[in-house]
């Protein structure tokens, strides 16, 4: 993987992106000499539409990001990656009309953006035919070697086992752990050098997955393999890169200390994050407040009590606040004022509430809070105080995720659906925490984009 501002993005899915950019800027290239030819005009040199070519690529390829095209569901299924495509090259063109009307200079003429998207559409599901096989083979694969034997080496096997894991182990270390889990793994007593036998491997990491470091690490070992090159790393920092959260199992205070990250509070990132807050809510606001008008008046046709309710939730460093949403349940749906989660299917919502909950519309209010500062755009999702004392109870490291401001939408949202057991609050706290801990303008970003996907396809809303 390749870290982009704190955040890793696979080899696969980078040299992909770039090859659909450029199919991209040639399927417009193509479009636009076509239609020339088609009038008898004559062909300029590109560098004279270089400005529009770029803007066309980069408008679809961020509209591709977006919809979870580079998704490893989507690098899995080519029915599916199809389908997100030709989403994805609807919004782009929707999102170019704009960038057109606002700049006149940038724009094509309708007919050779019409022979473009014609053109990319095959152009980029034809390039995933061609090398579906290849970004599934172990070519883009990191090659690791597991130093270790027990439980926590069966999680590595396990997880490389999955589809559209982004590495291979090459071979396991047994360093006399009682329980060995790993049939296949080689005692470190039969190997000599052990540096030698890494590099045999040709692999291009060792993973520290060890039961018990105490008095068992293998310094002399571990610092020969660091100086031939390869990279060592123990298994939190591994889970954390490949699955894009913190892995509360094998963490510990330590690690969470002395690793890199948690430096959201710099002052620049927060002077930027504030600024965003500020006008997005504000820009926001205006624009969708004849949704929230008509979504209130359909709220009260349907049932009896306020369009609007107020719900405390606990914010930045543990303080609470107001949090405004159109209501989506019965106006009895929490008897005693007692806060229950919400179960699929859930009988206290109402048909109105079932659709504003698929498609986010009742989070909408929340803008006034991003506007006031309580909240920001990306974030972890703000809790029930009484969800909060009992989870800080029962998870650890759980109040850590108060130390960034709560948001509309996050990094758990948009990869882990609605949870409503401490099973699905611990897996949420695992990417809440790799949100704090690796917070940039970039990942914010990454997060706005994609919560589109999860509007288009609502999976696990409640």
């Amino acid at each position: 993987m390749i870290r982009l501002f704190k955040h890793y993005v696979p080899h696969a899915v980078l040299f992909l992106g770039f090859l659909d950019f450029a199919l991209l800027i040639a399927a417009m290239e193509v479009g636009y000499a076509f239609r020339l030819h088609q009038l008898g005009s004559v062909v300029e040199p590109i560098r004279e539409r270089l400005p529009q070519l770029l803007v066309y690529a980069a408008a679809l390829e961020t509209a591709m990001v977006a919809v979870g095209v580079y998704g490893a569901d989507s690098l899995q299924s080519l029915r599916r990656a199809t389908a997100r495509i030709l989403v994805a090259i609807s919004l782009g063109v929707i999102f170019l009309s704009v960038v057109f009307f606002i700049s006149p200079a940038m724009s094509f003429w309708r007919s050779n953006l019409l022979y473009a998207m014609a053109l990319s559409v095959p152009t980029l599901v034809g390039l995933r035919v061609l090398l579906g096989k290849m970004l599934g083979s172990h070519v883009f694969k990191r090659r690791v070697v597991v130093m270790g034997a027990g439980p926590r080496a069966a999680r590595l096997k396990a997880l490389a086992a999955q589809p559209g894991s982004a590495f291979v182990v090459v071979g396991y270390l047994s360093m006399s752990e009682t329980n060995r889990v790993i049939p296949e793994a080689i005692a470190r007593d039969a190997i000599y050098n052990l540096a030698d036998h890494v590099v045999l491997l040709n692999a291009s990491e060792v993973v520290l997955a060890l039961e018990e470091r105490r008095n068992a690490l293998p310094l002399k070992d571990l610092l020969r393999i660091k100086t031939t090159g390869v990279h060592v790393n123990e298994i939190s920092t591994f889970l954390e890169r490949e699955t894009g959260r913190v892995d509360l199992q094998s963490v510990n205070p330590s690690w969470l200390i002395f690793s890199d990250g948690f430096s959201s509070g710099r002052m620049l990132s927060g002077v930027f994050k504030r600024l965003f807050d500020i006008f997005a809510s504000a820009l926001l606001l205006v624009l969708v407040a004849p949704v929230i008008i008509l979504t209130a008046i359909a709220i009260k046709l349907e049932s009896k009590g306020p369009a609007f309710y107020r719900q405390r939730r606990v914010g930045l460093y543990g303080v609470g606040f107001d949090c405004i949403k159109l209501r989506s349940m019965r106006q009895d749906a929490e008897v005693g004022g007692k806060a229950v989660w919400a179960e699929r299917d859930d009988p206290r919502i109402t048909r109105i509430g079932r659709f504003i909950r698929k498609v986010r519309i009742d989070e909408l209010p929340q803008c006034w809070s991003v506007l006031k500062g309580e909240m920001s755009f990306v974030g972890p999702r703000p809790e029930r105080p009484q969800f909060v004392e009992d989870l800080e109870q029962q998870l650890n490291y759980y109040a850590e995720r108060h130390m960034v401001k709560p948001g509309i939408t996050g990094w758990a949202q948009i990869n882990y659906p609605y949870g409503a057991s401490i099973e699905d609050a611990r897996q949420k706290l695992e990417y809440d925490l790799y949100y704090a801990k690796n917070y940039s303008p970039f990942l914010d970003l990454l997060i706005i984009l994609q919560t589109i996907r999860v509007v288009i396809w609502p999976e696990g809303a409640r």
